[in-house]
């Protein structure tokens, strides 16, 4: 209890507003809004009270912003680019790093004692519930031009989004299939965690372990076992063959 109570002292008092202001750039008017925004299921399960319902809107709001954003800086490409460049820009990881390098991780509210979110993109999801609740609280035209200017512009560049590669499980699924390699991902453990499902799955290459990755479903779980094992192993791109280390080089060099 006094875990908690210590916890939320961090939401009243001046020094919280006066961080919320320099993440946003504005004086909210709404500031019980911002704080459900900022705070996690793990120490607040209402519905009401934690942070899922703006997770849910500002997920939609970003989207759509993103998707327009896209629509008018390539009024050329196709729909199947756009679709994929939106991808990037609203990847959980990609999401994630932005909101803790915008300050996010000091204000947000949760419970540092559970182990699984360690391994989870709350970040991220706060920044979601974020947008949500800037959009309620000033409007679409307003959210508009605070995710250009505080998302977009600083975090996004867009010449590196352009030729990233996000689907990890793709690239090494092409990379196993040249090198004459069987991948497979194996879900290792599953068990509860306040409540939630936490998976540990493993790419396993010819049978052997090579990485794992963990995560509230099963497909990020092994998004992050495919990440982890193209890191491991320096997988540049599906070209890249193995050297006797059991490292790659890059086909052009070989």
């Amino acid at each position: 209890m006094d875990f908690l109570t210590n916890l939320f002292k961090k939401h009243t008092g001046t020094s919280f507003k006066k961080e919320l202001k320099n993440i946003l750039g504005f004086q909210p008017d709404n500031l019980s809004l911002y704080k459900t925004a900022l705070t996690h299921r793990s120490v607040r399960e209402g519905a009401d009270e934690n942070n899922e319902r703006l997770e849910y809107l500002g997920d939609a709001v970003l989207s759509a912003l993103i998707a327009d954003y896209l629509f008018k800086r390539y009024p050329y490409r196709e729909e199947g680019f756009l679709t994929e460049m939106r991808s990037k820009m609203v990847n959980r990881q990609q999401l994630n790093d932005i909101a803790v390098r915008m300050g996010l991780k000091k204000i947000t509210l949760y419970n540092k004692m559970d182990s699984s979110l360690k391994v989870s993109q709350i970040f991220g999801n706060t920044l979601e519930a974020l947008v949500g609740a800037i959009y309620l609280d000033m409007g679409y035209r307003k959210t508009t031009r605070w995710v250009l200017q505080y998302i977009i512009q600083p975090h996004m560049f867009m010449d590196d989004l352009e030729t990233l590669e996000i689907n990890h499980k793709n690239k090494l699924y092409g990379w196993a299939n040249k090198n004459g390699k069987v991948l497979e991902f194996e879900t290792l453990n599953e068990k509860l965690e306040n409540g939630r499902r936490l998976f540990t799955v493993a790419a396993m290459l010819d049978g052997k372990n090579i990485a794992e990755g963990k995560a509230f479903n099963k497909k990020d779980a092994s998004q992050i076992a495919a990440q982890a094992a193209v890191l491991k192993m320096g997988i540049v791109n599906s070209d890249s063959h193995v050297t006797q280390e059991g490292q790659t080089q890059e086909g052009a060099a070989s």
